[in-house]
Formats: C-alpha cells, structure tokens, sequence
C-alpha cells in the first residue's frame, strides 16, 4: 500500500519545525530516519496531514562530549553510534546495544532520538536510557525543556513529547570506573524485535568486590520499558557473586507484569526476563572489576 495523502514540509532551522508542528497540533509527524514512520504511512496505520522533514537542518547529526555527558543530536544515526569509538569508550552499554536494533541497513538511516520519540516498548533504546539515566532535551513554542527518560515514556507508542514539540538531543552519562554494563535479548531471528531485553548497570565499592548500586532495565514486559532499581538494599553491599545476582534478578523479574500475545505468554516472558537479567548482571558485575 502507499501512504494517505499529506502536506510535505522541509524546515530549516528548529524554530521553523516547531512552527510547523505547532500549526498542525496533533495531526503532524516528523520525520528523521523513517524507519518507524514510513510503514506506518505506508499500511496507513498513521495517516497525517502533514509530514515535517528535519532532515534539512543543519548541525543535528552531532555524537560529542558535553562535560560528563555524551550528548547526541536528533538527526544523529544509529550505525554512526555504533561505529563510533566516542561512543564505543565513554558509552558503552548503548554501544553493545546498538548492534541488535534491526539490520545495519535499518541503522544506517534510523536516529537514535528518533527511536526513542516512536516509544515501541520492545525497542532497545528506551532500556538504555532508562538504565543509564538519560535526560532529554525538548524544544516548543516556549523553548527548551529537560525530561528524565523515567519520565518521557508514557505509555505504548506515547512518550512526553507535546504534539507541537521536538526532541532534539539525548545525553547520556559518562561511563563510570568501578561500574559494568550489559545489554542481553532473546529474539527469534537477528533483525528482530526481542521477546524480552535487558539492560544492566552495576556498580562496586572502592577496592571491594561488593555491589554499591545497580539498575535493570527491560524491553517486552509492558506498554513501555520497565526500570527496577534496588531502594532497598537487597543487593548494595552485597558481594557480587551469581548467587546473590540471581536472586536480585528473580526479584526483578517477580515484579514485572508482561501480557501474553501472539509471540509469547506473559508467565514465559516473566521466566525469560529473570534468566536475561541474571546474565546481565554477572556480565555487567564482570565488567565492573575490569574482567
């Protein structure tokens, strides 16, 4: 099928998107890579009166540091993240993910911003800025704003973003010494949508083998990416052996609510998370001592 009829506009600048979109309310779409948006237009599952194309403006496609931050603009994309050795030193549990999001002929053309703004709870970007921290910079009519990535999703397909506003950079902090990451699926082929992701940061104390933090991050379990954390303790200060790790991750997992569908049962996604996330963790906790 082709798309539905619609209005084409190519802004310039920022200011001119926003102009754009904002004269359109909600019946507008940006597009950046496509790679979400043009199957969408093409099965007319989406149909917009108005297409706004970034594409045009200058000086988006950055990937650079930013004081403690790697900073990343809206038209920057996935395969330039990948092969990136800023991202590959500084970032590197996005890095270990980008590989796994479709095929490189997908990345070479979708944006990493781009990714994050279309909010498919089984996309890997959304775990990786939920488990690092992210902060996101959006511009309106009314200029700039800063949201946390635990607050800039909402729901299925949903995120923060106001019909008249653009996500135009994503910082992610710096890696950390003493802290390990990891990024491990399960998908039924390469290219793929995972059943279940996840994403794992661990941190350890000064000269001790024992956890000082940690955050798990998982795709597949619910309307958006689900960030679990440890408020309580039952890991900090623990040692980091499997042990422990796989206790916390059946904790985890314990705590998710999948839904069942055509792919797989929410009991067998929830039984999928806990083994992911125990991998996760003791790949990540091996990385925290240098192994």
């Amino acid at each position: 099928m082709k798309p539905a009829p619609f209005e084409y506009h190519a802004p310039i600048t920022v200011e001119e998107a926003v102009s754009v979109l904002q004269s359109y309310g909600d019946a507008a779409k940006v597009l950046a890579g496509g790679q979400s948006l043009m199957p969408l237009l093409n099965f007319r599952l989406a149909r917009p009166a108005a297409i706004v194309d970034i594409n045009g403006i200058e000086g988006l496609d950055y990937l650079r540091r930013d004081g403690g931050w790697l900073a990343i603009g809206a038209l920057a994309r996935q395969r330039a993240a990948e092969l990136s050795s800023l991202v590959a030193e500084n970032c590197p549990l996005l890095a270990e993910a980008l590989p796994l999001v479709g095929h490189f002929q997908i990345r070479n053309r979708g944006t990493i911003l781009g990714s994050l703004a279309h909010a498919d709870p089984a996309a890997e970007l959304g775990a990786v800025a939920l488990a690092l921290g992210a902060e996101l910079t959006i511009q309106g009519p009314n200029g700039s704003r800063l949201v946390r990535a635990d607050q800039f999703f909402v729901s299925y397909l949903t995120t923060a973003l106001a019909p008249d506003e653009l996500l135009v950079e994503a910082r992610f902090p710096m890696a950390q010494p003493r802290t390990g990451y990891a990024f491990v699926e399960f998908a039924r082929r390469h290219g793929d949508f995972a059943l279940v992701g996840v994403a794992a940061v661990v941190s350890r104390n000064n000269g001790a083998n024992r956890c000082s933090d940690v955050r798990l991050a998982f795709t597949g379990v619910g309307p958006v990416p689900v960030l679990i954390t440890d408020p309580e303790g039952v890991l900090r200060g623990q040692p980091l052996e499997p042990a422990g790790m796989n206790a916390f991750a059946e904790r985890a997992a314990a705590s998710l609510k999948p839904d069942s569908d055509i792919q797989a049962s929410g009991e067998y996604r929830r039984e999928l998370a806990c083994v992911l996330a125990g991998q996760a963790l003791e790949a990540a906790a091996a990385r925290s001592r240098g192994d």
